[in-house]
């Protein structure tokens, strides 16, 4: 029974991640180093956020339950900023490195323009898979047991929320990256703002755990907003999505680029 929970958790959590890592980078050596940049930001971030509130946490007074939840509320908001801020910084470094790129590829063009999807995806893909790494590790250890899980009255849905939390927050961490790197690239700093200010309330939503539903519920809407925010940003439309969908896209393009 633990085994089943244990794979069936994993798969929720990370199943939509490896695919898209699968099907769309693991063949390009150069989605891959995007990749692996993009969790590397996001590994300094937690660093930094981590030492932040273990100082805090030593010269606390530990004995106060008050003082002891207003710190990780406060290392909460200060993990978010500092993501986001690391992710402007990944943005800056992929500015900077445009011509070293362009020289790499030797061809006239960008092999991946920070102006196209793929980065910003895998940037945000690459935030996604360390932050649902760091958050859901511990917690698919334990399932393997010893134990069980409500025993003494509580919720037996607590290993299947949170790989389901972990899902969202992969998956948003890859579109909160689309809609990122468009509002940097078109200055639209209200749209900065959104992607800031969501994230924090998809973290501190987790405070209403064990009441999962409170959680979940408003994280995947969120996430559903964000989705189709971020298709609009790539230059996702009704009609392209249609034509995916109905496996015509390829025989549209080649019908819309035939030589003449």
């Amino acid at each position: 029974m633990t085994a089943s929970v244990f794979f069936g958790c994993t798969f929720i959590a990370f199943g939509p991640a490896i695919a898209l890592f699968l099907f769309t980078i693991a063949r390009d050596p150069l989605r891959v180093i995007f990749l692996i940049a993009g969790a590397f930001f996001w590994l300094v971030s937690l660093l930094l956020a981590s030492l932040v509130w273990f100082v805090s946490v030593q010269i606390s007074n530990r004995d106060s339950a008050a003082q002891q939840k207003g710190l990780l509320v406060f290392g909460v908001v200060l993990s978010v900023l500092l993501q986001e801020l690391f992710r402007f910084g990944y943005y800056k470094l992929l500015k900077k490195a445009n011509e070293g790129l362009l020289a790499l590829s030797q061809e006239e063009t960008m092999p991946i323009s920070i102006r196209q999807l793929a980065p910003t995806v895998l940037s945000g893909l690459g935030f996604g898979f360390m932050s649902g790494a760091f958050s859901v590790v511990n917690i698919l250890a334990d399932s393997v047991g010893p134990g069980t899980v409500g025993i003494h009255g509580d919720s037996q849905h607590y290993f299947l929320s949170s790989a389901f939390m972990t899902m969202a927050i992969i998956l948003l961490h890859m579109f909160w990256g689309v809609v990122f790197f468009d509002a940097c690239e078109k200055q639209r700093w209200w749209s900065l703002a959104v992607v800031v200010i969501s994230h924090l309330i998809v973290s501190c939503l987790t405070f209403q755990n064990p009441q999962y539903v409170g959680s979940l519920v408003p994280t995947y809407v969120i996430m559903f907003l964000m989705g189709v925010w971020a298709f609009c940003c790539a230059g996702g439309s009704l009609r392209n999505l249609k034509l995916c969908l109905t496996c015509k896209d390829k025989d549209f393009l080649l019908a819309n680029h035939r030589p003449r």
